[in-house]
């Protein structure tokens, strides 16, 4: 990833990029720069992507990714969408969508509670730092590819993927704690990926066993 490590790229794309900055909301406006100024754990590498167009008057995104050494551990997006008018589905004016990937072991791959638990990643790194949200609502599936022919030599492969969006309560002049928010979706990244805990452990948070060694954080 393009952004340094722990914090977002100061000139990666943005509301610049897809709207004149003089008519953007000042509550979009503000938790846009929130996301800018989040300062993460250094193992997670975020950066600024175009958003999609569509989904609603105002977007921004970010992609991210977990990094050890060369490799990647998960990866995922997070967007954030605005409509000043209200949407009736998110019952408020903003909402977060989100894609998060991550390979897995065949151990952790078989175990059948795998999509409760990461289900549980996701609202409990919300609760974890004291955040609420309305209308959550997502997906866990997981999917394993075994090869043949002149691929058989490849071992087979498990991935899980996690989508979800929520509605983040609005505070003060209308503006969400968007910090707060991508700081516990990286959390969940960092879970999903086998790190341990950045701090104190959360007991509502529902762990399986890492699917690498400890690594300190």
């Amino acid at each position: 990833m393009a952004a340094a490590q722990g914090r977002l790229s100061d000139d990666a794309g943005g509301m610049d990029d897809v709207q004149d900055t003089e008519e953007v909301p000042g509550p979009f406006r503000a938790a846009v720069e929130a996301l800018r100024a989040a300062r993460l754990r250094p193992q997670i590498e975020v950066e600024a992507v175009r958003p999609p167009q569509r989904l609603a008057p105002y977007a921004h995104a970010l992609e991210a990714a977990v990094v050890d050494g060369e490799e990647d551990l998960a990866d995922g997006r997070l967007i954030l969408l605005h409509d000043p008018a209200g949407h009736d589905a998110w019952r408020g004016t903003f909402r977060l969508v989100t894609l998060v990937r991550a390979e897995l072991e065949a151990e952790m791959a078989a175990d059948p509670l795998l999509p409760e638990v990461c289900w549980t990643w996701l609202t409990g790194a919300l609760q974890a730092r004291g955040l609420s949200c309305g209308e959550p609502s997502g997906t866990v599936t997981r999917a394993s590819s075994h090869y043949f022919g002149g691929l058989s030599a490849r071992p087979s492969a498990s991935q899980i993927e996690i989508r979800a969006s929520w509605t983040p309560r609005e505070g003060l002049g209308g503006v969400p704690d968007a910090a707060g928010h991508l700081a516990a979706w990286c959390d969940l990244l960092a879970q999903v990926a086998g790190l341990p805990p950045a701090g104190p452990g959360d007991a509502s948070v529902v762990t399986l066993p890492q699917r690498r060694g400890p690594r300190t954080p």
